[in-house]
């Protein structure tokens, strides 16, 4: 609780403005650590949430105060004029990025904030910005088209006009998209050639001579596929270089990485198994050209290691490499079209339907816990109770374990039948309860569990909807920034071809490399040789004691003067180094100059926000402390019209019953008048 306390205080708005020197900065990091303490701490978990929020509404807050393009570059920045070498005067966004780290989703998605990232998005190309989405299409038809012309003008001039275009981050989105959308287009165009059925049975073989093996003409890659190939070694490369740039923990951090890293993986393997099957291939046919003799091979007897590689399909083993190539390369392809989602969030339309299927995900992975759970009990239960009946049902469910998988998970489409469960013999005691078992089975996972997912899909899909547009906007944020940072200009496979800049860049760095390399031995060396002049002075030293004890009154005299002299240089350079911590030099170097500058700039952007938001605050005060008044006010007026309310009330029932009794007066009256007359 005192812990609790003490966040409570940090939390505080009025702390975050006048006690921290970088409040945005601070209020994120403290988001950050009470979210990851409302996980650890379960008994305070909605009050560390709360506070959590306090600290984003805080940053938000600032945000919604900014009048100009300067406050908002002090706030995403922190420094407004600061650059990183080889940014290309880009700016940092380092706040930025540690709000979408954070995941501070209303600070990135906040208008200004768009703004500023907007502008950076188009950079080099502000007039593609207003122009429509046919003009924006053709831009991107045109650059797929002009790929091949515009890699080799940025690897010859990649300072030119066209170079600069090019690493926009826009102009890079497009030619990694029509650059991966053509590896789409080569998947498709790999299997055109089946589209209408393959020609060549199962059964068959097929050899363009008579000295061909089959596997020779199947195993070997086409054109097609050497393409396909290129690309999947550039796709490698790229990440290669982001594992290099950001570092394994980081990249994995990222399910998108674990994705690429999966597809490229499966891709490899397939290839890899691929070309070990036309490796044997090659060696059974290079037997087969070594034998003069063997004329055609449908008229001779073949070695068992040659004769396998001249059967049909049908006769080949089950992990035979081709075949194993073939599986792993569906599984790729799939998992490449799949890839498509992550450039959904740059379109308004499709990207709250990606972050909608994304949620999806992370719903089935919660669900498969309970799902697995049942359906692996209700799996070896049926198996135990029908796997002394193999041979003896109508089919062969639940007969085996993967037979008792297929039919358990078929039944949850409903495409298991009810006679998976009757038995040839007249055993009812096992059959019965084969039936109680698998009606329960269908009650649990269909009626119940089935629908509990389809609700949880449904509350998720309804908390996206709901709060649409910041989570669009933030999924198209973390879009943008992937194609901010300097580098990976190029798509694959242009990538793997390297140009001047890089091949320059890694000159300098070798140069770096082997110059502190030499830097160190020679210091390691200096170091040895002042350790041997030691140690060689220690032993003069022990040998020659005596006669530096009988001259060192001689030399006192000489020593003090040396010391008083040292003292006086130490005392003058720490007045030197107060003085210059409290002015200016008189002639700075541009670099110390430039960085007194900004941070004199950042300080004074940052405390008129902070006197902004204290201002306002005050003010929203006042105008709650005034609507507590009028509402004192409209209290006390409502209660004075109740009491006159009632006293009206109870002196109009006065009147009535006035009334009442005059009126019956006058009726006891009347009778009476008209007895007297009648006599």
């Amino acid at each position: 609780r005192s812990r609790m306390n003490a966040y409570r205080g940090l939390a505080s708005a009025a702390y975050l403005s006048l006690a921290s020197e970088d409040p945005v900065r601070t209020a994120l990091e403290l988001s950050n650590e009470l979210a990851v303490l409302a996980n650890i701490e379960k008994e305070f978990k909605n009050d560390y949430k709360k506070l959590s929020m306090q600290c984003k509404d805080f940053v938000v807050g600032l945000l919604d105060l900014c009048r100009n393009t300067e406050e908002v570059e002090a706030i995403l920045n922190g420094d407004v004029e600061t650059r990183h070498p080889g940014d290309h005067g880009r700016p940092n966004l380092s706040r930025l990025k540690l709000a979408i780290k954070y995941e501070v989703k209303k600070f990135v998605a906040h208008p200004n904030c768009q703004q500023q990232l907007l502008s950076i998005w188009y950079e080099n190309l502000s007039g593609l910005r207003q122009q429509t989405m046919a003009v924006k299409f053709l831009v991107v038809l045109a650059v797929a088209v002009g790929l091949p012309f515009l890699a080799p003008i940025y690897w010859c001039a990649p300072c030119s006009k066209i170079g600069r275009i090019m690493r926009g981050p826009f102009m890079k989105f497009v030619a990694h998209a029509a650059s991966f959308t053509i590896f789409l287009g080569l998947l498709v165009m790999n299997a055109a050639d089946r589209f209408e059925g393959t020609k060549l049975l199962p059964n068959e073989t097929s050899v363009d001579h008579a000295r061909q093996l089959f596997r020779m003409k199947t195993s070997c890659f086409s054109w097609m596929e050497m393409l396909i190939i290129s690309w999947v070694i550039g796709m490698i490369w790229a990440e290669c270089k982001e594992i290099w740039i950001q570092g394994p923990k980081e990249y994995l951090f990222e399910l998108w990485n674990m994705l690429d890293f999966g597809m490229l993986a499966i891709f490899a393997a397939s290839f890899i198994a691929r070309f070990m099957a036309f490796w044997h291939a090659s060696k059974a046919q290079s037997i087969i050209d070594a034998n003069d003799t063997l004329k055609d091979l449908t008229k001779v007897a073949l070695g068992d290691n040659v004769k396998y590689y001249n059967l049909a399909r049908i006769q080949w083993d089950p992990s035979d490499p081709q075949i194993i190539s073939e599986g792993l390369y569906a599984i790729a392809v799939v998992l490449s079209f799949s890839r498509i989602a992550y450039i959904l969030p740059a379109n308004e339309s499709f990207g709250p339907l990606q972050i909608s299927l994304g949620r999806t995900v992370k719903d089935i992975f919660k669900f498969m816990v309970i799902f697995i759970m049942v359906f692996v009990a209700f799996m070896i239960g049926m198996f135990n109770l029908y796997s002394y009946y193999i041979g003896a049902k109508q089919n062969e469910a639940f007969t085996t374990v993967e037979e008792s998988f297929k039919t358990l998970f078929w039944a949850i489409f409903g495409l298991s039948e009810v006679k998976s469960v009757v038995i040839n013999y007249n055993h009812k005691f096992i059959e019965n309860i084969g039936y109680v078992l698998y009606g329960v089975y269908n009650v649990t996972m269909v009626i119940v569990l089935l629908n509990m997912l389809i609700a949880m899909i449904n509350s998720s899909f309804q908390e996206i909807e709901d709060d649409a547009d910041v989570e669009w906007k933030f999924a198209r944020a973390k879009l943008w920034f992937s194609y901010f940072e300097e580098g990976r200009t190029l798509p694959v496979p242009f990538n793997l071809v390297p140009s001047p800049k890089s091949l320059f860049y890694l000159l300098v760095k070798l140069k770096k490399w082997v110059s502190e390399l030499f830097v160190g031995h020679r210091k390691g060396f200096r170091e040895d040789a002042e350790m041997n002049e030691s140690k060689e002075e220690k032993k003069l030293g022990i040998l020659g004691s005596h006669e530096d004890l009988s001259k060192l009154s001689l030399d006192q005299k000489q020593i003090k003067p040396a010391v008083q002299s040292t003292q006086s240089l130490v005392l003058r350079g720490k007045e030197l180094l107060a003085v210059s911590q409290h002015h200016v030099p008189a002639v700075p170097s541009p670099c110390l100059f430039s960085g007194v500058h900004t941070l004199a700039v950042e300080e004074k952007v940052m405390k008129r926000l902070i006197k902004r938001y204290v201002l306002q605050a005050q003010v929203d005060k006042e105008s709650d402390e005034v609507n507590e008044g009028e509402l004192k006010e409209i209290k006390q007026d409502i209660s004075s019209l109740r009491y006159e309310l009632l006293e009206e009330k109870s002196q109009n029932t006065e009147d009535l019953a006035e009334l009442i009794r005059k009126l019956g007066e006058k009726l006891s009256l009347e009778p009476h008048q008209e007895e007297s007359s009648k006599r």
